[in-house]
C-alpha cells in the first residue's frame, strides 16, 4: 500500500469531541481516550495544512495526521478551531510609519487582522526565516509574520530595509 494512502487510513482510525470542559478527547483505534489532546503543526509557516501531530497532555504524539484534507469535516473542524484559538500570527501587510529608525521603536502596522502598534526592541527581533519571509517579534512576545518581503508595498520594504 502506498505510504499517503497508508497515512491517511492510519488518520481516519480515530474519533474526535469536545468534553464538557471544551477539551478535545481522542478516541484511538483500539477504544483507548485520550483527554485534553493538543493539535500542534509541524511546519506552520511554510506547511500549515500538512504534518498536524494530536499531543497527550503528557507531550507524547498520539496521532499524526499528514495532511488536514484528508480528515472527516467533523474532526477537522475541530482541529482548526483548537488551532484558532491557540496560534496568534498575525500577518503584516503595510508597515505604516516607525517612531524612529533606532531601537527600541514604536511601529504602526496594517495587519490581516487590523491595524496595530508594536515594540520592536531590536534589529535582532526581526529573523529572516527564508528568501522572503520574516518574523517579527515585538516586546511582548507576540510574532506577527512577513509572508512574502517582496509583496510589501515601496514604503514598507524601505522601512524594513533600515533594521535589516
Amino acid at each position: 500500500m502506498p505510504d499517503h494512502i497508508q497515512a491517511a487510513t492510519q488518520t481516519a482510525m480515530f474519533t474526535l469531541d469536545r468534553n464538557a470542559f471544551g477539551r478535545l478527547v481522542l478516541t484511538d483505534a483500539d477504544g483507548n481516550i485520550h483527554e485534553g489532546v493538543v493539535p500542534v503543526r509541524a511546519f506552520p509557516i511554510s506547511a500549515p495544512q500538512g504534518g498536524i501531530g494530536l499531543m497527550s497532555t503528557d507531550g507524547h504524539e498520539v496521532v499524526w495526521i499528514p495532511r488536514l484534507e484528508d480528515l472527516p469535516q467533523a474532526e477537522r473542524s475541530l482541529i482548526e478551531e483548537e488551532l484558532a484559538s491557540r496560534e496568534f500570527m498575525p500577518e503584516i501587510r503595510h508597515i505604516v510609519s516607525v517612531s524612529t529608525y533606532a531601537t527600541p521603536s514604536v511601529w504602526t502596522v496594517q495587519t490581516d487582522r487590523g491595524q496595530t502598534s508594536l515594540v520592536l526592541r531590536g534589529e535582532e527581533a526581526i529573523r529572516r526565516l527564508t528568501g522572503s519571509t520574516l518574523l517579527v517579534s515585538d516586546s511582548h512576545g507576540i510574532h506577527y509574520l512577513i509572508r512574502d518581503l517582496m509583496a510589501l508595498d515601496k514604503h514598507s520594504r524601505k522601512i524594513l530595509d533600515r533594521f535589516l
